[in-house]
């Protein structure tokens, strides 16, 4: 089975180079570092990278003959978050960072996994939740390392 061992990330390839195939992942499935895929023309391969990557939609993996597999963000459910004044959305945002929930950051807007314990919390602290479909694309890590996967406080 033929290897993707190099992510080429989003803006430093372009379309002169040979896309193969193209996977659409959801957010957690875009946090890898090894697993079998298959694209959506039917290209089997193995991921093969050296550490963990979040890949990001518009990112490439780079297969060991040279092709381009192209990485596409696939839709998922999602709560739009929105408040009538900054102050009331950045206190959603806090709320949302003290319970260490992944959350896309947007101007006027924020997006978590669907949550109906969250999105009751939100909408009491005076928030406007909407229930979209969406690429989800949270946050990174503060501490460097891009992703959102959990932390310890020890």
């Amino acid at each position: 089975m033929i290897r993707a061992t190099r992510v080429v990330p989003a803006g430093q390839w372009s379309r002169e180079h040979l896309t193969t195939d193209t996977v659409a992942l959801d957010f957690d499935a875009r946090h890898r570092r090894r697993i079998a895929m298959t694209g959506k023309r039917g290209l089997e391969f193995l991921l093969d990278l050296d550490g963990t990557v979040t890949l990001r939609d518009g990112d490439a993996l780079e297969l060991e003959d040279g092709r381009m597999v192209l990485v596409r963000a696939e839709r998922e459910p999602l709560a739009e978050i929105t408040a009538a004044t900054t102050a009331d959305l950045s206190r959603a945002a806090w709320h949302l960072g003290n319970r260490h929930t992944p959350c896309q950051l947007e101007a006027g807007r924020l997006l978590i996994r669907r949550d109906h314990v969250l999105e009751d919390m939100l909408s009491r602290l005076g928030a406007t939740v909407r229930h979209v479909s969406e690429s989800f694309d949270p946050e990174g890590g503060a501490y460097g390392h891009g992703s959102t996967h959990g932390h310890d406080h020890g």
